[in-house]
């Protein structure tokens, strides 16, 4: 497979905080000429066999995948695992680990926003979780909206629901070891998601892809939905830097809110290891 192939390999399903099926997404994947493609729900990989059995019939190619929460310098960042063996018990016990804060982190978001008259979040935001065990901040967005506190999610996450904000509460992720030693453990491969989402100072994001790499980390999203193009320049230059494999993904959630449509992207920068060129075997052909 080469650098200029349609791969699509960051977008979440209904399973976490998509408002599609598996089975909807690779549909939607293929109509939009995607060649290569991956769901990566967050921490759950439970709709990765539905996904790999609906790319098998409408012929896409796929790589199993899932993008995992990690807290790292006070931030929390994702890291996006590829072509791993879902089976791996060891990635299994991670990832119901690192969900499992999430219901009590909700309810106090919940307790959060009733206290500036906002009642009813959290049960409004379970009415839009397809899996009660992954109720998001993306999860009350849509309840903000919906009862008209705000036009759309965007606005709900800049008044509401990012720190300093009266219905952001923190949570205590996997460490970026966990995630990579997990992802690495079950034959898969470990990337950063959309770096520029996190507003390193130098330093810090020198730490990350430091440590990252001594861990065993060998991609970095370079062209996503979450970077302009003046920034896959940059991380084009910084995959170099550190010798990481190049991805490339729309973070696709759903057609109403997606700023990225899944395979519209541009194409890797040139000089770059695709990352699909290292999970060859990993691929499920259609």
């Amino acid at each position: 497979m080469t650098s200029i192939l349609n791969a699509d390999l960051h977008c979440h399903s209904v399973v976490s905080d998509g408002t599609l099926t598996p089975e909807a997404l690779a549909e939607r994947a293929k109509a939009h000429g995607v060649d290569l493609w991956a769901l990566t729900d967050h921490d759950e990989i439970g709709g990765v066999q539905r996904a790999a059995a609906a790319a098998r019939v409408i012929g896409l190619h796929y790589l199993t995948g899932v993008e995992i929460s990690v807290s790292f310098l006070g931030q929390t960042i994702h890291i996006v695992g590829l072509g791993f063996d879902p089976n791996n018990a060891t990635l299994q016990t991670g990832l119901v680990r690192t969900r499992g804060g999430r219901g009590q982190r909700a309810k106090d978001m919940s307790d959060s926003l009733a206290k500036i008259g906002i009642h009813g979040a959290y049960e409004g935001a379970l009415k839009f979780a397809g899996n009660q065990e992954l109720i998001s901040r993306t999860h009350f967005a849509r309840f903000l909206v919906e009862t008209g506190a705000c036009k759309d999610t965007y606005e709900v996450f800049r008044k509401y629901l990012t720190e300093g904000k009266p219905g952001f509460v923190e949570h205590r992720w996997a460490t970026l070891k966990d995630a990579v030693t997990w992802i690495n453990g079950a034959g898969g491969i470990a990337v950063i998601a959309h770096p520029a989402r996190y507003k390193f100072t130098a330093n810090e994001e020198f730490a990350l892809f430091t440590e990252f790499k001594g861990h065993g980390g060998q991609g970095v999203e370079v062209v996503t939905g979450s970077h302009s193009a003046a920034e896959y320049l940059v991380y084009a230059d910084i995959a170099r830097e550190y010798g990481l494999a190049a991805s490339r993904g729309s973070d696709f959630h759903s057609p109403g809110e997606s700023h990225t449509e899944l395979g519209t992207l541009p194409c890797l920068p040139g000089k770059l290891t695709p990352v699909w060129e290292l999970l060859t075997e990993r691929i499920q052909y259609a």
